[in-house]
C-alpha cells in the first residue's frame, strides 16, 4: 500500500477552517460578536502554541449551532463553503491531491477539526477518506458538545490513522511508502511516523525542524 496523508488547515487551505467557521457563525448572527470572537481567538492561539484543550474547544465551538435544526445547520454549512472555503481552495493544493489519487495511492485527510466542518471540504478535494475529530451524538442524533472516541489531534492522529488502516488489514509500518503533508508542529508525531514527511507551508518552528532533519519543504500558496 502507498499512503498519502494530508493535514487540512494551513496545509491544503490557507485558513484554519475551525476558526473560520467560528467567524462565520458571528457573521451570521449565530454567536455573540465580541465575546465569542474573543474566545475563538484565544483557543486559536492555544492551538498555535501547541496547548489547545480540544475537549473544551469542541464544547465551545459547537455551542452556537448544535441545538439548531438540521436544516439550519445544513444552510450555515453551505454558506460557509460557498463564501469562505471555496475561495481559498487553491489549484496547486487540488493538483497535489489529484496527483496522489491519480497514482492510485490511498489518500486521506487527517485533521483535528471536526467532521461536521471538514466533510464538505474533503469532498471538494475529491477525498473520500476523512479522519477528523468525531462529534458525539445523543440517541436523537443531536451533537452533545463532546468528542466521540479519540480526537485526531497531535498523537491522536497516529492512533486514528492506525485504526483506519487496521480496517484494511495493515499498519502504518507495513505501508510500502507513506507521505504526510503538514504545516504544524502539532503534527510532529505523525510526521515522524511516515517514510516521507513533507513540511507544507510550514510555520517557523516546523521549518526549522524540517531543515535540521532534511525533510522536504513545500509551499503551495506562494506565487
Amino acid at each position: 500500500m502507498r499512503l498519502a496523508l494530508f493535514d487540512l488547515d494551513g496545509t491544503l487551505i490557507e485558513k484554519d477552517s475551525d476558526h473560520a467557521f467560528g467567524e462565520h457563525l458571528v457573521a451570521c448572527g449565530w454567536a455573540d460578536g465580541a465575546e465569542f470572537a474573543a474566545a475563538n481567538d484565544r483557543f486559536y492561539q492555544q492551538y498555535l502554541a501547541g496547548a489547545l484543550d480540544i475537549d473544551a474547544y469542541v464544547d465551545f465551538a459547537t455551542r452556537p449551532w448544535r441545538d439548531r435544526s438540521a436544516a439550519e445547520q445544513a444552510e450555515v454549512l453551505h454558506s460557509f463553503m460557498r463564501d469562505v472555503m471555496r475561495p481559498v481552495l487553491h489549484e496547486r493544493a487540488r493538483a497535489l491531491v489529484r496527483s496522489h489519487l491519480d497514482a492510485g495511492d490511498h489518500v486521506a485527510i487527517v485533521t483535528a477539526t471536526n467532521e461536521f466542518i471538514t466533510r464538505p471540504i474533503a469532498d471538494a478535494f475529491g477525498v473520500d477518506t476523512l479522519i477528523a475529530t468525531e462529534l458525539e451524538r445523543d440517541a436523537a442524533g443531536r451533537v452533545t458538545g463532546r468528542i466521540r472516541g479519540e480526537a485526531s489531534f497531535r498523537e491522536g492522529k497516529i492512533a486514528r490513522v492506525e485504526q483506519w488502516l487496521a480496517t484494511r488489514g495493515t499498519r502504518l509500518a507495513d505501508c510500502r511508502a507513506s507521505v504526510f503533508y503538514s504545516d504544524s508542529t502539532n503534527d510532529l508525531a505523525l510526521l515522524q511516523a511516515v517514510s516521507e514527511p513533507v513540511a507544507t507551508n510550514p510555520g517557523p518552528a516546523l521549518e526549522a525542524i524540517a531543515r535540521e532533519r532534511g525533510w522536504r519543504i513545500l509551499r503551495l500558496f506562494e506565487q
